[in-house]
């Protein structure tokens, strides 16, 4: 059976530099094995691959870019991750649910929190401490959301299957 998929939103270059930036420099080294990210779906079925890239790709075709917040921090418990509000990709996201339905977990099946993770399976007082430390220090941040990224999960790093634009 082919490894599951995994979606994931696609920002501008600076915010997405910014946010691989912040995972870096606090995401326990030997555990930061993908790129700093925001999930719209953790395990889509991999031997629908076709006919998920061709959604995508008819969703992106009809996606503007919009506008995103990204941030304020917030305690994941033992670790921390930025809030992202995203409007449009939200509802891009309900329409998946309901296109896919029969294929999703519990999980990618309940409502969505969308965030990007910058520090995870670290004591819970680490995590207190550096969220503390961003939430006077990091305020939202506006980005813009460009499109989709599908991955393999193959069980350690993520292996890119295909990006999808959203229109300028």
């Amino acid at each position: 059976m082919p490894d599951p998929l995994i979606l994931t939103a696609r920002f501008d270059a600076d915010t997405e530099a910014w946010m691989e930036a912040l995972r870096r420099a606090h995401f326990p080294p030997e555990r930061n094995l993908i790129p700093a990210h925001v999930t719209l779906f953790h395990a889509l079925p991999g031997e629908e691959l076709a006919e998920i890239a061709a959604v995508l790709a008819c969703e992106a075709a009809s996606t503007a870019r919009a506008a995103a917040r990204i941030g304020p921090p917030r305690s994941l418990g033992r670790g921390m991750a930025l809030e992202v509000a995203a409007p449009e990709l939200a509802r891009l996201r309900v329409r998946l649910v309901h296109g896919w339905a029969p294929w999703l977990t519990r999980q990618d099946a309940q409502g969505w929190r969308p965030h990007a993770t910058v520090q995870n399976k670290v004591s819970p007082e680490a995590a207190r401490g550096l969220l503390a430390r961003l939430q006077a220090e990091l305020p939202p941040r506006a980005a813009t959301a460009i499109g989709l990224r599908l991955w393999h999960y193959r069980g350690g790093p993520w292996e890119p299957a295909a990006e999808f634009a959203f229109t300028p």
